[in-house]
């Protein structure tokens, strides 16, 4: 073992439930996989934590992460984000979810050109705590799958606030649900949305016509 191997092993020798080659037999770690691999999972164990969905769309990665990096086409791809309007906060803007009534959405939209991600920080009813993030990705399809396009990630964390809603006193009506009462249905929304998205950039790009608008007004830091 090399000076720099015996080094790293030992650093990582007081740390618990390590399996790597060199402490692990490979028909070892083969049976450990096999038994992590079901042929029917349960949603809690898929869905419980984290939701991350992706898709193939043939448009450049270019033009999709410009599309996406514009929030104001958050009211074309989304099954219900409308109306979005500045606030008096510089790069926050407020719109409403129509999947429930009178009910308040607030979106910063954090852009990373070099990395092609573009985040999506929104809450409910009030724009001081952004934690509902939307985080997505667009990768050039020519690096992953060997052929032009994208593909796009979209990857939902499940914050405690999903499961109880941090500002009661803000919603529009006592009984109003909360959005964390659909997270069971994130994975099937959020891939409506995702096909919208799909839709409309392949649509757009094969007819040669521009795949985003002028905005009107943009959102994005």
């Amino acid at each position: 073992m090399s000076k720099e191997s015996s080094t790293s092993a030992e650093r990582l020798a007081g740390i618990p439930g390590l399996m790597r080659i060199e402490n692990t037999a490979k028909e070892e770690v083969t049976a450990h996989c096999m038994e992590l691999t079901h042929a029917v999972y349960p949603h809690h164990q898929v869905y419980g934590q984290y939701c991350t969905i992706h898709e193939y769309v043939d448009c450049p990665p270019e033009q999709a992460y410009d599309y996406l990096r514009q929030g104001h086409h958050l009211e074309e791809w989304t099954f219900s984000l409308r109306d979005f309007a500045p606030t008096g906060t510089p790069g926050l803007w407020a719109g409403y979810d129509r999947l429930e009534d009178d009910t308040r959405i607030y979106c910063e939209v954090v852009a990373n050109p070099g990395a092609l991600t573009v985040d999506y920080h929104c809450s409910w009813d009030q724009g001081d705590q952004l934690w509902m993030i939307y985080l997505m990705r667009v990768v050039p399809a020519s690096l992953v799958l060997g052929r032009p396009g994208s593909v796009i990630t979209w990857t939902n964390c499940r914050h405690p606030h999903y499961d109880d809603n941090p500002h009661p006193e803000l919603a529009p009506r006592p009984d109003r649900p909360w959005v964390g009462d659909y997270w069971d249905l994130f994975y099937a929304g959020h891939t409506v949305e995702m096909r919208n998205l799909k839709a409309i950039l392949e649509h757009r790009h094969r007819s040669g016509l521009p795949v985003g608008s002028a905005p009107a007004r943009a959102v994005t830091r």
